[in-house]
């Protein structure tokens, strides 16, 4: 076998190097092109990751408020605090010291203590029962029995008791 003597002949010559020129230059285009299009999608990728971790943070700091905001709420509807107070006419008229008008209260307290922590929803529901609890027991001062009457009764994160003492 032997080869054909194309080499011989111009224009197979020249189609030849033009297959081989075109090559090339379609190879130049080829990369060229390629290489644009890998720059403008890792410039994309890259904007994209710089959106996405300023939405990630963004979302931790609304979370963490949100978690703040949840906890602050929840606080806001739970009983924090009790406060009672005796009526300043009980002091007058029955003649009784400040300590033992403090260790009233006190007792007073100890026995609705149980509403603290609860949701005010629950207390709201149950106010008959704390007025009984209050109202149904005796208190010793100086030797005599005093009865406690609801005078006024304010629930909120606070619940406010004003009480007047009466002789048993």
């Amino acid at each position: 076998m032997r080869v054909a003597p194309y080499y011989r002949r111009p224009s197979w010559q020249r189609f030849f190097a033009g297959m081989a020129i075109g090559a090339v230059i379609s190879w130049c285009i080829f990369v060229y092109i390629f290489g644009e299009w890998q720059e403008r999608y890792s410039l994309e990728i890259r904007t994209q990751k710089a959106t996405i971790t300023e939405l990630t943070k963004e979302k931790e700091i609304w979370q963490e408020e949100f978690k703040k905001l949840n906890q602050e709420n929840e606080e806001l509807l739970t009983v924090q605090e009790i406060i009672v107070k005796i009526d300043d006419a009980a002091v007058d008229k029955y003649k009784l010291d400040l300590y033992s008008l403090y260790e009233t209260e006190d007792k007073i307290k100890e026995d609705i203590n149980m509403l603290m922590g609860k949701d005010i929803d629950t207390v709201a529901k149950s106010t008959e029962l704390t007025k009984r609890i209050i109202s149904n027991k005796t208190h010793t001062l100086n030797g005599k029995r005093y009865r406690v009457k609801i005078t006024e009764m304010i629930i909120f994160t606070t619940i406010t008791i004003k009480v007047e003492l009466m002789l048993d």
